[in-house]
């Protein structure tokens, strides 16, 4: 039991890390929106926390991230942008590490865990953002939704896919993760 609760700490602890890391991130690229766009700077910890804390875990620092952060910078816009961005990114740690957990510890799975959350949680971000625009009476398309979700996110897809694996085996080689 001791163990137990002791693990339950940790994993609280690093989730206030990756909470963190989502407000703190996206200011190394705050002045080039571009460049913002092209890496998803608040993706990455979510993502991370999911492996390295839990499905719980990474559905809460999702949708808290973006909420938190607009809140407090602005950015991103409420509820335009933070509240689809919540939903995402919650999505993304629930399923990054529900899929971890689900299948078995072999490197090539934390590939497929990685892109199974970034694909289904690009869905999620599409359905809210419709939902957020609908009821704001902004017009949201299947081709918005293509643009945003995977066109014009290629290089924050191709970056997560290189670096967050890298990241989750150093955490594991460092015995932070299980």
């Amino acid at each position: 039991m001791a163990g137990s609760s002791h693990d339950t700490l940790k994993k609280w602890i690093l989730s206030g890390v990756f909470l963190a890391l989502c407000y703190l991130l996206p200011f190394v690229t705050g002045q080039l929106p571009q460049i913002a766009q092209a890496i998803s700077p608040m993706h990455i910890p979510v993502l991370i926390c999911g492996f390295a804390c839990g499905w719980p875990y990474g559905l809460l620092v999702g949708f808290l991230g973006p909420l938190l952060r607009s809140l407090l910078v602005g950015m991103p816009a409420f509820p335009a942008n933070a509240v689809p961005m919540a939903f995402e990114l919650a999505a993304y740690g629930f399923f990054a590490g529900l899929f971890y957990k689900l299948l078995p510890k072999k490197t090539i799975n934390i590939y497929v865990a990685l892109i199974l959350a970034m694909l289904l949680g690009r869905v999620v971000w599409g359905i809210a953002k419709y939902i957020v625009s609908s009821a704001m009476g902004s017009a949201f398309t299947f081709q918005m939704f293509l643009a945003g979700a995977f066109i014009n996110a290629v290089p924050a897809l191709v970056l997560h896919i290189v670096l967050i694996p890298l990241v989750v085996i150093a955490l594991q080689k460092a015995r932070v993760m299980k």
